[in-house]
């Protein structure tokens, strides 16, 4: 066989199991699947497919594991792996579904799916996964917990109304509701109180926080959302990227003249971030006149409201993300420059 230039793990994720697949492709660019083995999802099934990878991979050829993200059932595997020094990389399941329609398969099993995960690792580039820092990991499982509670609060606001509007409004549920609301309320500032604890240990951290948060419209827990999602913008190289990655990128589909679709957002990355740019953009809009000013010129342009209210929030991000790699308080008067250009300084 020719040299090996590239060795993958394609590793297809469940709640108790692991369905691996180990690939390899030579200088010709020749590939070929040529090992399968499931592993229990836990610790000593961790160490029982390193070793087996090690047995059967060229030592000479560094080997990456590649999986696709389940929920959370990928994450102690992920951390596993990169904690033992071996490249690991996180694929979005929409890539692994879409890349396998293109293979046409007739049967999909696990089997099938780590094999096709396998084959996009052999084919594709991609990006290294990262352990997030411990304080930004931590940041998000706050901040996500505390959007749960105001959800399940807001349903319980809606059931209390809708109670309390009946002819006949039973008063024992009125009184469950209401304790129900005051319980989420109670989480919801234990929650803000341990953020702010977190904040407090990281001199840095706060420092940054509070420069972002003078940017109209944006509050400190909508910096500490931005954060906690992005990994500190450990990973973002520029603007375009982190648009992307929070789904609000413009999607278009033309073709000739039949078929002309109205652009729209993708929506295919990160909602808690698109959700916590839409209050802090209804905000902008009424209190700084250039976010105004971009409002109204879209609206009178299109007349969609919720159309332009979604551009000011893509430019708001935007603004975080300068604010925080450059790390100074928002000035109405400066002359915007590349931020890209910034971070080559």
């Amino acid at each position: 066989m020719a040299n090996i230039l590239k060795q993958v793990v394609g590793i297809d994720v469940a709640q108790n199991e692991l369905v691996v697949s180990l690939g390899r492709m030579d200088e010709t660019a020749e590939k070929e699947v040529y090992a399968f083995r499931q592993f229990a999802n836990k610790p000593s099934g961790f160490k029982a497919l390193e070793s087996w990878v090690k047995q059967r991979a060229n030592k000479e050829v560094p080997v990456r594991y590649v999986m696709e993200a389940t929920g959370v059932y990928h994450e102690k595997l992920a951390y596993h792996l990169s904690g033992q020094g071996h490249e690991v990389s996180i694929l979005l399941p929409n890539k692994v579904s879409n890349y396998m329609k293109s293979l046409d398969l007739k049967t999909v099993t696990d089997k099938t799916a780590s094999q096709a995960i396998c084959q996009f690792g052999l084919e594709r580039k991609y990006e290294l996964w990262q352990q997030p820092k411990k304080v930004y990991r931590d940041l998000k499982q706050l901040t996500r917990e505390r959007d749960q509670i105001v959800a399940e609060r807001t349903v319980s606001k809606n059931q209390l109304h809708a109670e309390q509007a009946e002819a006949f409004p039973n008063e024992n549920s009125i009184a469950r509701l209401e304790q129900r609301i005051g319980l989420c309320n109670i989480q919801e500032k234990e929650i803000k109180v341990e953020i702010a604890g977190l904040i407090k240990q990281d001199k840095e951290l706060a420092a940054r926080i509070k420069n972002v948060a003078t940017a109209p419209g944006i509050g400190w827990l909508t910096v500490v959302i931005a954060v906690a999602e992005t990994n500190g913008f450990d990973l973002v190289r520029n603007k375009k990227q982190l648009i992307g990655y929070s789904g609000l990128d413009v999607e278009e589909k033309e073709s000739g003249t039949s078929v002309k679709k109205k652009p729209k957002i993708s929506k295919k990355g990160n909602r808690h971030l698109r959700k916590a740019m839409h209050m802090p953009a209804l905000t902008a809009i009424r209190v700084d006149e250039r976010f105004k000013a971009i409002y109204v010129r879209l609206v009178s342009k299109h007349g969609i409201k919720m159309k332009a209210a979604v551009a000011v929030q893509r430019r708001l991000l935007e603004l975080v993300y300068t604010l925080w790699v450059t790390n100074k308080p928002y000035d109405k008067k400066h002359v915007h420059r590349s931020v890209e250009n910034i971070k080559t300084l």
